[in-house]
């Protein structure tokens, strides 16, 4: 079965399941007997928090069929940095247990716990793990570094977890569980590095023409050069675009929305200008090789059963062009695109045909020039707003200022649904 046809829920909630069954399975099977309180919440903290890395690294694993299983990378991404933040606080309470413990003893092996130079190597493994899961975790949630800083810094965090099994492997021996942990462990960071980041069994595509919908937008028409994605409307890649006779390329995968599903088994990918590589890639020409992962995302997912809310924010038209694209609509649906002026928008034109050809689709557009929308005003518009299904994909801002509108008109929070597509 398709993953994207199982039910939304179990989706959404099996990848907290896999993080709830490793850390109760580990903990089930380390739990302390006939120790003191202190030692024991230091046993259960240091075995669910090794626990919580190794699923947190699971969580990180790029593969297509696995990420829809577990509810798109976004939701494994999601519960990848809740795992790594309740696994370094418990770690982080590990040595305060053993410290506490010590202080009921005497005070002074209490101070002792806390000094690594008063102990062997497999002691001070296990602090520079913690110091590195400090430092990983400040440079993904405090600090804002460019995309390719904080991929390099974020290995740390890798690098911390065979720290922290290396760690208690020395001191406990060869546990049959600790050996599973680093297989697990040396897995997904193996999968992930050389299957994710190196992309060695990415899909070759060359791109066959260029058009430029808008001044700051490229869209891209792409045929594969071997076996090709299985894509469909909504879902996004992975591309990394090689060089070309004018054309130097980024080098990195970067996530882009399919515009365009072609019979051919071709693709199209619009791509705006936002940073210094999508700046690049607006120059880009035909013949130039790009390698493809994917695909990913369960953005408009199966067929609807209810009328449909699509509200598009610049460039987050992309999926919604590739549905329209693709077939005409199975339920009334009503198209809002908002962009700053018509000069930043794109495929209005081909909007208006699609709306003037398929009497379910209705299209409504919006220049906002400066500023946010009057989003009351427009859903004002909406007929049976309370009976859709809303898709929204755009900016940040413009998600958050609409989700209370919605809310406030009666739209249940199950029937809305956006990807914030943050990879961090």
């Amino acid at each position: 079965m398709n993953a994207l046809a199982a039910p939304a829920v179990i989706r959404q909630w099996a990848a907290p399941l896999v993080v709830m069954f490793m850390t109760a399975a580990i903990v089930g099977w380390a739990w302390p007997e006939n120790l003191t309180l202190w030692r024991s919440i230091a046993i259960i903290s240091a075995w669910a928090g090794s626990a919580l890395l190794a699923a947190s690294l699971l969580l990180m694993v790029r593969e297509p069929h696995v990420a829809q299983l577990l509810g798109g990378l976004e939701n494994m991404y999601r519960w990848h940095h809740r795992s790594g933040i309740v696994a370094y606080v418990l770690l982080l309470c590990h040595p305060l247990a053993l410290t506490l413990d010590s202080w009921l003893e005497a005070p002074q092996l209490a101070w002792q716990m806390l000094a690594p130079w008063a102990h062997s190597w497999p002691v001070w493994l296990g602090w520079i793990a913690l110091l590195l899961l400090m430092f990983g975790l400040v440079t993904t949630f405090v600090v804002r570094l460019s995309y390719r800083r904080w991929r390099n810094l974020h290995i740390l965090l890798g690098v911390a977890v065979l720290l922290a099994l290396a760690h208690m492997y020395a001191l406990l021996g060869g546990i049959d569980l600790l050996l599973l942990l680093l297989v697990v462990v040396f897995i997904a960071l193996g999968w992930r590095v050389i299957v994710s980041d190196l992309g060695v069994a990415a899909h070759p595509y060359r791109i066959t023409q260029v058009a430029h919908p808008s001044s700051a937008t490229i869209e891209i028409r792409l045929e594969p050069c071997a076996n090709s994605l299985a894509v469909l409307p909504g879902q996004f890649v992975l591309a990394a675009f090689g060089d070309g006779p004018h054309f130097h390329g980024c080098g990195e995968f970067h996530p882009f929305t399919v515009s365009a599903i072609h019979a051919d088994n071709g693709l199209s990918l619009s791509i705006k200008a936002f940073g210094p590589c999508t700046q690049r890639l607006q120059d880009l020409e035909a013949d130039v090789l790009v390698r493809l992962q994917g695909p990913f995302g369960i953005f408009l997912g199966a067929p609807p059963s209810v009328p449909q809310l699509w509200v598009a924010g610049g460039i987050g038209i992309t999926p919604f062009i590739a549905e329209l694209r693709a077939h005409r609509c199975h339920q009334p649906t009503t198209l809002i695109y908002l962009f700053r002026n018509h000069g930043d928008a794109v495929f209005l034109d081909e909007l208006a045909a699609l709306a003037k050809a398929d009497p379910k689709f209705k299209l409504l557009t919006h220049a906002s020039e400066q500023g946010l929308p009057d989003y009351a005003a427009l859903l004002e518009k909406i007929s049976r707003l309370s009976a859709c299904e809303v898709n929204i994909c755009g900016p940040k801002p413009m998600v958050d200022a609409l989700l209370p509108h919605l809310r406030q008109r009666g739209i249940k929070e199950s029937a809305i649904h956006f990807e914030k597509f943050d990879f961090r």
